[in-house]
This record gives C-alpha cells, structure tokens and sequence, in this order.
C-alpha cells in the first residue's frame, strides 16, 4: 500500500487521477478495454473532476456505480446517480461504453442481483473509492461484512454515516437521511486490480490512522485496503495530519 501527500485536495485530486488513468492506459494496451469503479461523496470532488478530463479513450472503458441511497428519486440532490451524471459521466468528451448506475427505487434485492451479474463479468481494474468518517468503505459501515462474495448488497446505514451526510450538507436533517442503502461488497471491492482511495479533510484524520495503521477490522472496514496487493492513499494534508 501506498500514500502521497498532497498540500491541497486539487493536488490530491490530480494526482489520484492521473495515477488511476495511468492504470486504466495499462488495461488497454492489454484488452483494448476497460472496466472501473467510481465512487461518490464530497471527497471526490476533486478526484472527478480531473478524471473527466483526462485524454482517455472513453468508449472503450465501461463504468459502475459504488453504492446509493434506497428511496431516494433521481432528482434529489443528495441521489448518487444524478451526482455521477452531473459530476462525471455526462461531461465526458466521448461517451462511456456503459455505465451501470445503481437504482435504489424499486425492487432493490434484484437490483443487486442485477447489476451484480453483470459486473462479475467484467473485472475491474481501477476502483476509485474514498473512506467515511467512521471509517467505511463504500456503505459497509462497522462492523462490516468482510466474508460476503455477493457483488452488491443491502445494508444498513450507521449514526455516525448518517451524520456525515447531514454534515457534508446533502440533506435538511438527520431525519431525511435514509437508513439503507445499496452498497458494492467488501470482497467485490478487493478483487479489483488497482484501488485508488482519494481521502481530503482533517474530518477523516482518524479514519484515515486508523485504516492505514490500526488492525485489519471489520469495526474499521477501510482498514481491509491494508491487504490489497495493489491499493494507493491519496490524502491532503488534512486527513493525513495523524500520521
């Protein structure tokens, strides 16, 4: 595992996409093709924002969505979809070859059911992820499932999740803030070739210690990245203020 230390988040959002492009270039000399994750949340806002602008082959890459709310429509504001449409997928220069949002509105068991058949066709080689507050990876709050071979599952949202929401401002009140969610797995993460994990504010500081250097928990689920093969931090100097 390794970490770069960036003085600002735009610095930490460049270099966490350039490093994730130089990935997905590697892929394609390979297969001509390329599948990656994308994760969501005001810690990839930066990261987003200069992968969409890097000079990358867009038609050949197919994408898919990390997690999302259960209940929430597309419109609202705090809905994953409409962030990873707006934010990324519809300013792209050239179209994606697909992109597998995840729908929290309907039947959601065979909504994970779905788009899990389809991602086990299509192994991932960078997964742009980032970590929460209580110390998450995508929604697997603590204690988090760390056995589960399912792609996608359902799970439930913990207080301090919830509050980081409510704080990062995507809702009116903690009451608003759903209780589930659909969450892409712990073990589906970790088969991913390449994990790029962009992390900025001293708010995630000790998440932050705790992942990097604490034991491999399923009551830190982040700290699980320890493991990967093929796993790089990148941090401001905020969150990466305990280290």
């Amino acid at each position: 595992m390794k970490v770069t230390i960036q003085k600002s988040k735009a610095e930490m959002g460049a270099a966490a996409s350039d490093f994730g492009s130089s990935r997905i270039r590697d892929a394609l000399s390979l297969r001509k093709e390329a599948s990656i994750i994308v994760a969501t949340g005001a810690s990839q806002f930066e990261m987003l924002g200069s992968l969409k602008d890097q000079a990358l082959p867009w038609q050949q890459i197919t994408g898919f969505h990390l997690d999302e709310y259960i209940g929430i429509p597309i419109e609202h504001e705090a809905s994953f979809r409409k962030y990873l449409w707006q934010r990324f997928v519809s300013q792209l220069p050239l179209p994606l070859k697909q992109f597998h949002f995840l729908d929290g509105e309907g039947n959601v068991l065979a909504e994970c059911e779905r788009v899990g058949r389809v991602i086990q066709q299509h192994p991932i080689d960078v997964a742009f992820v980032g970590i929460g507050e209580n110390g998450h990876l995508a929604f697997n709050d603590p204690p988090a499932d760390f056995e589960t071979e399912a792609p996608y599952l359902v799970v439930d949202l913990d207080e301090a999740c919830r509050q980081q929401q409510l704080g990062e401002g995507w809702f009116p009140d903690f009451d608003s803030v759903p209780r589930r969610a659909i969450s892409m797995s712990v073990q589906q993460i970790m088969k991913s070739k390449t994990i790029v994990c962009t992390v900025p504010d001293a708010r995630k500081a000790e998440a932050v210690k705790k992942s990097l250097h604490g034991k491999v928990s399923p009551e830190v689920p982040a700290s699980i990245l320890q493991t990967h093969p093929d796993c790089h931090f990148f941090l401001d100097q905020e969150a990466a203020s305990l280290l």
